[in-house]
C-alpha cells in the first residue's frame, strides 16, 4: 500500500514539475516576443545610418554605437519644443479632467437628486458612439470657435472621460453611505467630505486615472494632427511626422528609432514606477462590496 502511495506521489510531483517547466517556458517565450521590439528599437537607434544600410543581414548587436541619431533628433527639428508642448498638454488636460470626473463621480455616487440613475445611464450610453463621430463634431466646434492652433483647442475636447467617471463612481460607491450621512449630520459640507474623506480613501484609483490619462495624452495623435498646423503647437506625435517629412527623411531609420526612444522613454519609466498602483486602482474600481 505504501509503495503504491509513494509511486502516485512521485508521479504527481513529476507532473507538477513538467507543468511548471512548460508554464515558465511559455512565459519566457512570451517575454522575449514582447521585449524584442523594444530591444531592436534601442539597438537600431545607436547604429549609424551607414552601418544600418550596409547590413544585408540584420545584426542583433553593434560594435560601434553612436549617439549621432539622438543629436540629429533635436537639431533637425525643434523636438525639445514638441516635448515641452506635450508635457504642457498632458498636465493641463489631466488636471482639468481630474476636476471634472471627481465632481461628476461624487454627484452620481453620493448625491440623491431626481433622475440620477437615468442621467448616468444616458451618460454611459454615449460610450457607444464611435470616436470618429466625436472627432468630427469636436473639430467643427473648435474651428467655429477659432481655437485651432491653440492649447485651449487641444485641451477642451479631452477634459472629460465617461469611462473614468464610471470607474471613479464605482470606487466612491464602495464607501458606505452611512459615513456620508454621519458627516452631513456633523455639518460637513459636500466638498469637505469629498476632499477630506473620499479622495484620500480612493487615492489608488485616482492615481491610476492620472497615470492612464497622461499616457493617453502623450500618445495622442489624431486630434493634435487635425487641430494644429503650426510648428509652435506641435506635439511629439506631430513631431514624428514632421521629422519624416522635413527633418532627416523617411529613409533614415536609425534616427527615426532614436526619436521613438526619446518619446517612449518617459512613458516606460512612468509605467514601471507606478504599474502596481495602476493594477491596484483598476482592481479597487472594478470590485464592489
Amino acid at each position: 500500500m505504501n509503495i503504491e502511495f509513494e509511486k502516485m506521489e512521485r508521479q504527481l510531483r513529476r507532473r507538477q514539475r513538467i507543468k511548471k517547466v512548460l508554464t515558465y517556458g511559455l512565459l519566457v517565450i512570451w517575454a522575449i516576443c514582447v521585449i524584442f521590439p523594444f530591444y531592436w528599437m534601442i539597438l537600431t537607434s545607436f547604429k549609424s545610418y551607414g552601418s544600418y544600410t550596409s547590413e544585408y543581414v540584420p545584426k542583433f548587436f553593434t560594435l560601434s554605437p553612436t549617439i549621432e541619431n539622438y543629436i540629429e533628433v533635436f537639431t533637425a527639428v525643434p523636438f525639445a519644443r514638441y516635448l515641452l508642448n506635450t508635457l504642457i498638454f498632458a498636465v493641463l488636460t489631466t488636471g482639468g479632467m481630474l476636476l471634472v470626473i471627481i465632481l461628476a463621480a461624487f454627484a452620481f455616487s453620493k448625491l440623491d437628486f431626481k433622475g440620477n440613475n437615468l442621467v448616468f445611464t444616458i451618460l454611459l450610453s454615449l460610450m457607444m458612439i464611435p470616436n470618429e463621430l466625436v472627432v468630427i463634431t469636436n473639430f467643427v466646434t473648435i474651428t467655429n470657435w477659432n481655437m485651432r492652433n491653440t492649447f485651449l483647442g487641444l485641451i477642451l475636447p479631452s477634459i472629460t472621460s465617461i469611462f473614468y467617471i464610471y470607474l471613479l463612481k464605482e470606487n466612491f460607491s464602495q464607501v458606505p453611505d452611512e459615513i456620508y450621512s454621519a458627516a452631513k449630520v456633523d455639518g460637513t459640507s459636500d466638498l469637505k467630505f469629498l476632499f477630506k474623506v473620499l479622495i484620500p480613501i480612493c487615492r489608488p484609483t485616482i492615481v491610476t486615472v492620472v497615470i492612464l490619462k497622461v499616457i493617453e495624452c502623450w500618445n495622442s495623435y489624431v486630434w493634435p494632427r487635425l487641430i494644429t498646423d503650426q510648428q509652435s503647437y506641435f506635439l511629439v506625435s506631430n513631431g514624428i511626422q514632421e521629422i519624416r517629412e522635413n527633418g532627416f527623411g523617411r529613409e533614415n531609420i536609425p534616427a527615426m528609432m532614436a526619436a521613438v526612444v526619446v518619446i517612449s522613454l518617459p512613458l516606460m519609466i512612468l509605467f514601471l514606477a507606478f504599474h502596481k498602483k495602476i493594477m491596484e486602482g483598476v482592481a479597487r474600481g472594478g470590485t464592489k462590496g
